[in-house]
């Protein structure tokens, strides 16, 4: 386990077709079944320290008990997302790795983080769910998010890891 932030339990993948990357983990990875969410409402979102109206698209699944987010940016407004999307070419891949602490170690860690000198690259909010991503000085592009999430948020995450465990193939890509 993390000692920093607590366990990863996230893998979150930007890519340019959300549509064609859910197809591949399904298919040629086996990993689903997709919940595709499509386009999230964040708020509060401050991307380097300016307000952000970043769009994208989002997908989730699980491969045992590490969740698979896939991120698709849909608008050209600033963001982490379309900053690494532009950064690989277009070609994307693994941007950022997540923890879930509870709430009551969320905001100690934020502070932990800050008070050396962190920077805070991205936050806001998806509903009740606080999400932040940390500049942690990694050479090779990943970045660090870390996230309270609110009892909807949680459940969700919940049903998606149970469905993948008695996943058999069909009905890869579940739109929610």
């Amino acid at each position: 386990m993390s000692i920093k932030f607590g366990p990863i339990t996230q893998n979150g993948y930007v890519v340019p077709d959300i549509e064609a990357a859910m197809a591949h983990w399904a298919e040629r990875l086996g990993v689903g079944p997709w919940f595709y969410t499509g386009e999230s409402q964040f708020t509060d979102m401050i991307y380097r320290g300016r307000p952000s109206q970043m769009k994208a698209l989002y997908a989730f699944a699980n491969s045992g008990d590490l969740q698979i987010e896939l991120i698709e940016p849909i608008n050209d407004a600033p963001s982490l997302y379309r900053e690494f999307l532009d950064a690989t070419g277009g070609k994307g891949g693994l941007q950022h790795v997540s923890s879930w602490p509870d709430s009551s170690a969320y905001d100690q860690y934020v502070e932990g983080f800050k008070a050396p000198g962190g920077e805070i690259l991205f936050q806001g909010r998806a509903g009740a769910t606080r999400f932040i991503y940390f500049d942690t000085g990694l050479d090779f592009g990943t970045i660090y998010e870390m996230a309270d999430l609110a009892p909807p948020t949680k459940e969700f995450f919940d049903m998606v890891r149970e469905a993948a465990k008695a996943w058999d193939g069909t009905d890869p890509i579940r739109r929610v």
